[in-house]
């Protein structure tokens, strides 16, 4: 049983090791929620503590959480800025689940246009990640204003050809305090499930099956989730 557990932490841990014997790599590539966490400037802070705790008599370890529907890694649904769109619990899990395909840009690019998604072969593809230079910075512990973000007519090229999901490694995918959201209203206008908050740190760019699922939260506007990349 110590080896099993072993051998499931490396998996876990280390997947490149193990791509190269016939079995898939797995990345979590969520972010931790922890008590005093990263947050959007303006959104609810994270608070987690002790309800009932084992060492002051109780009978088990509760915890109490508190934080917003748009804490680390998560989705945003068309109700987070349409009143009539739906939400975070009826998104369609055959989106949230399948192929995608995990696509890099420069550290110089500051906003992701359709002249930077045009590099890439996205032909066939419905899913994305976009890896920038916000990967190495998206567990710091201070808010970086200046992250890398969705240009709107990256958001319009990528809702003209097809794309469903849209996934990126800082906690919005729009431009800090744009003002305008246009980059939000275009795709989640179009039915484009945004993820925001993926940690693209380890995976190589390349083809992948993904796996995020929010957790199913009636008629909010998003969610925290769990999201993996299977190849």
């Amino acid at each position: 049983m110590k080896r099993a557990g072993e051998l499931q932490w490396l998996v876990a841990n280390s997947p490149w090791i193990f791509a190269g014997f016939g079995m898939p790599a797995i990345y979590d590539i969520s972010l931790p929620v922890h008590n005093g966490g990263l947050t959007y400037p303006g959104n609810p802070p994270i608070e987690i503590e002790l309800q009932q705790s084992i060492a002051k008599g109780a009978g088990a370890n509760v915890s109490a959480l508190r934080f917003g529907s748009h804490t680390g890694t998560h989705v945003d649904a068309p109700k987070h800025f349409f009143d009539d769109g739906i939400g975070v619990d009826v998104l369609p899990l055959d989106v949230l689940m399948g192929p995608a395909v995990l696509v890099a840009v420069a550290d110089d690019v500051m906003a992701v246009g359709e002249a930077e998604l045009r590099m890439h072969e996205l032909t066939g593809h419905t899913r994305i990640l976009i890896r920038t230079r916000n990967s190495r910075f998206i567990r710091e512990p201070d808010f970086h204003r200046d992250y890398t973000y969705l240009a709107p007519d990256g958001a319009e090229y990528l809702a003209a050809i097809g794309m469903k999901l849209v996934a990126v490694d800082y906690l919005s995918i729009e431009q800090f305090h744009s003002g305008h959201h246009r980059t939000h209203r275009t795709l989640l206008g179009n039915g484009i499930i945004i993820v925001e908050g993926v940690d693209l740190s380890a995976p190589p760019m390349g083809p992948y099956e993904l796996r995020v699922l929010p957790l199913r939260l009636a008629g909010l506007d998003g969610a925290p989730a769990r999201a993996v990349l299977i190849g």
